[in-house]
């Protein structure tokens, strides 16, 4: 008698059970509840990533772009020149103030001793980014292109702080660019009261 009334039981809720089970009126609100946050996380995750490569991109361009204007040069350049240069570098990637770093080095292979040497380098932050020296300048010998005895090359260093506006696993970083470009138009670029070797 009591199984009896058990199944009678089982099977009176059974059939409310398997038509609330059958419709699917709240579905979407359910699954967007549970994908929305999801989603939104992608959406920021995406935006700060395509922002920090248009950045890496912007600090590559304006560097390449200091270089090349360095290169053309054809009278010598004084330190308000390197000033110049990083006012430029701070409209080309958008910055104000002392975020970013330029330093600027002029090298030449000695004929004698067969070494990379530094000609003459200036900076706009000396904490940041000290001047280069000659045994400083060993440490990146890795990066120069093999130069002619007694040929010159312009190196032109910057560097770009860089902070995601949004905390999606990309830590707070500085965008480094080391560019080595030959004077096009002389065969040295002088500073100030530094001139060329033989000059």
């Amino acid at each position: 008698m009591l199984n009896h009334l058990l199944t009678r039981l089982t099977r009176h809720l059974a059939r409310p059970l398997r038509r609330f089970g059958a419709r699917e009126d709240g579905s979407v609100l359910a699954e967007g509840v549970i994908v929305l946050p999801l989603l939104i996380w992608a959406f920021i995750g995406l935006f700060v990533y395509w922002d920090a490569f248009r950045e890496m991109n912007t600090v590559q361009k304006a560097g390449y772009t200091l270089s090349d204007v360095l290169s053309r040069q054809k009278t010598g350049v004084n330190n308000a020149y390197v000033t110049g240069m990083k006012d430029l570098l701070d409209y080309l990637v958008n910055t104000e103030g002392n975020e970013t770093t330029l330093r600027v080095t002029s090298v030449t292979r000695n004929i004698t001793t067969n070494k990379y040497e530094v000609h003459w380098s200036r900076t706009t932050n000396s904490l940041k980014m000290p001047v280069l020296s000659t045994s400083k300048l060993q440490d990146y010998l890795a990066q120069i292109p093999t130069m002619s005895y007694a040929d010159y090359a312009i190196i032109v260093e910057v560097q770009v702080p860089y902070a995601p506006a949004f905390n999606v696993g990309l830590a707070e970083q500085t965008f480094n660019e080391f560019i080595v470009t030959r004077p096009r138009f002389l065969p040295c670029v002088a500073m100030d009261n530094v001139p060329c070797s033989g000059s």
